[in-house]
């Protein structure tokens, strides 16, 4: 029987909704913030049923083109080995999405940065309900504003992302949540933040803007810029601590700042070892701009931070507010053991690619190093004399 002339038509799909899973003139105005605008064809994700309806439309022998509704159709289409490009809208098929890929992109396991704000709290040694109620809020805002902050990361680095073995699965640089629905969840997410950290006052709140106002300039320049990101790395755990001060009205210690900005800027320098250790050429990192020449400066940086973070801490056992706190100062000398012994475990371990691409959630997960870091407070806290109040001696 000879085929009829539906069964022969060609099949004209529409790139936004039909192709692609994405929307390329939507990457392209959010990459010209931060690059050229102009899109890799061999980047962009396909979607699955696309795929399926092109072969099944083969099977028929029918001509499969792409609707020119972009600058890139042609690309595309012979990219992907197709006939080619053909006027009018184009066919859709239906792509859906998940608010599980919605909640992925949000990165839960990210918020455990936020324990940052007790450090405060642990070095003033404020214990009751109210306080630690007051911080949870506090790390309840940071989560909602990291968040948000991920999803424009997330959004600016699609080329990046996907040109990494790793990233590339990420929701929006997959193609699994649309990028409008990451845009409308920024908005959202930051007026949480917001929203919550107004219960905890307006130092709180202005903090809070501080943090999304530097990680946005973050987000668009500074991350590209070698050795200037790492020290902004820091710069936005230390706000961490600086708002969990604020979220309990506590006196932020200038020695806490000056010791935990150097402990950042070690562990951001290990994320970069660690990212150019695992990396699967010899080219610089897509859009961070290290390469593996810089391997030995960021190890003698992350050691130089090191060094200076436990000059600092022996400084502060001297200091009046270490004498009024601490009885037995003494055992804060032998607390800087393990920490040292946990500062050097990230270094190495970030050199020779033996931990996450983010040394703050592998800590989290990392047994060993959370064995220093208990063993650490434990014997902070036997020399100010906790454990004999908390077990009543």
């Amino acid at each position: 029987m000879p085929a009829t002339p539906s069964e022969t038509a060609p099949l004209v799909l529409a790139l936004r909704g039909g192709f692609l899973k994405t929307d390329p003139a939507l990457e392209r105005r959010l990459d010209a913030i931060t690059g050229d605008g102009i899109l890799r064809a061999d980047l962009l994700p396909v979607a699955s049923e696309a795929m399926a309806r092109i072969e099944a439309a083969r099977a028929e022998g029918r001509r499969v083109y792409l609707a020119e509704s972009d600058p890139i159709a042609a690309e595309l289409a012979a990219h992907h080995g197709l006939d080619g490009t053909a006027p009018g809208p184009g066919e859709k098929i239906r792509q859906n999405w998940s608010a599980r890929g919605l909640l992925r992109a949000m990165r839960p396991h990210q918020w455990v940065k936020n324990i940052l704000l007790l450090l405060p709290l642990l070095a003033a040694h404020r214990f009751e309900w109210a306080a630690l109620l007051q911080v949870a809020l506090g790390m309840v805002a940071f989560s909602a504003a990291a968040s948000s902050i991920y999803m424009v990361n997330d959004l600016l680095d699609l080329e990046a992302d996907r040109l990494h073995p790793k990233k590339c699965k990420r929701p929006f640089a997959s193609g699994a949540v649309p990028l409008r629905v990451g845009i409308a969840a920024f908005f959202v997410l930051a007026a949480i933040a917001l929203g919550v950290g107004a219960a905890l006052g307006g130092l709180f709140v202005a903090i809070t803007l501080g943090y999304v106002a530097l990680s946005l300039v973050y987000s668009f320049r500074l991350k590209r810029a070698r050795w200037v990101d790492i020290g902004t790395l820091a710069s936005l755990y230390t706000v961490r601590v600086v708002a969990g001060a604020a979220a309990v009205s506590v006196d932020t210690s200038l020695y806490m700042i000056v010791f935990v900005f150097p402990v950042f800027i070690t562990l951001g320098a290990v994320k970069r070892l660690t990212e150019l250790t695992l990396a699967t050429s010899d080219e610089r990192l897509p859009g961070r701009g290290y390469g593996r020449p810089d391997r030995g400066a960021l190890l003698n940086l992350s050691m130089l931070g090191m060094a200076a973070s436990l000059l600092i801490f022996f400084l502060y056992t001297i200091s009046p507010q270490a004498i009024a706190l601490y009885p037995a100062r003494w055992w804060l000398w032998v607390a800087m053991i393990p920490l040292a012994g946990w500062l050097f475990r990230m270094v190495r371990l970030g050199f020779y690619g033996k931990q996450d691409y983010d040394p703050i959630v592998f800590a989290m997960r990392d047994k060993r190093g959370i064995g220093l870091i208990m063993i650490t407070l434990a014997l902070m806290f036997y020399a100010a004399g906790l454990w004999g109040k908390w077990l009543g001696l």
